[in-house]
């Protein structure tokens, strides 16, 4: 809720984060294949697994996400920056919202009639190419793209600088998404 730039991963590629996730502590699989997420409206306990990459249905969920039995929408946690950049420029797409809804949910169906829930073999995951991606991006945004928003000027000192910084910081998020994805739990008998 706190970090600043998830509001990208909210606001424009539509990545949420339920209010509501449950772990299974007992297993013994990956953190990616023992989360399960409830259904306030009909009860139902969806596998998380149901919005992932491998089921092309980890972005677009602008609304929250998409309950498949009941068709309803599961409330998603909020970022504080994206509520304060929806609170500033609320002028300039509330005359829409409803209808880019109402199109959001008829299209959902069919994103979510193909679900595979086969075993995620976190071992074959690319985690540097993914961190190096994340690190890019936060690149672009965070240093070629900010000060156009805040009307500073461009540096070479500032390119050279971020350049390794969003470098390092892409590829430790890789490395700690490998290390997080792939935990599991020690089964403990002592307890």
């Amino acid at each position: 809720m706190l970090n600043p730039g998830l509001a990208i991963n909210e606001l424009i590629l539509g990545q949420r984060v339920p209010k509501i996730m449950l772990i299974d502590q007992t297993s013994d699989k990956p953190l990616m294949e023992r989360t399960y997420v409830p259904c306030p409206h009909c009860g139902i306990y969806h596998d998380g697994r149901t919005w992932s990459q491998q089921n092309k249905t980890a972005f677009k969920n602008w609304f929250g996400l998409y309950c498949s039995n009941c068709k309803g929408i599961i409330p998603c946690i909020r970022n504080w920056t994206s509520a304060l950049l929806l609170c500033l420029t609320y002028p300039i797409w509330f005359w829409w919202i409803n209808s880019w809804k109402r199109s959001w949910l008829n299209k959902q169906p069919e994103r979510y009639s193909k679900l595979n829930f086969q075993a995620i073999e976190h071992k074959k995951v690319n985690w540097l190419r993914m961190g190096l991606l994340w690190g890019t991006f936060m690149f672009i945004v965070m240093t070629l793209l900010m000060p156009l928003i805040t009307g500073t000027e461009y540096s070479l000192t500032l390119i050279l600088v971020n350049l390794p910084i969003w470098a390092i910081g892409g590829l430790t998020f890789g490395y700690v998404m490998k290390l997080w994805m792939g935990k599991k739990i020690r089964n403990d008998n002592s307890r």
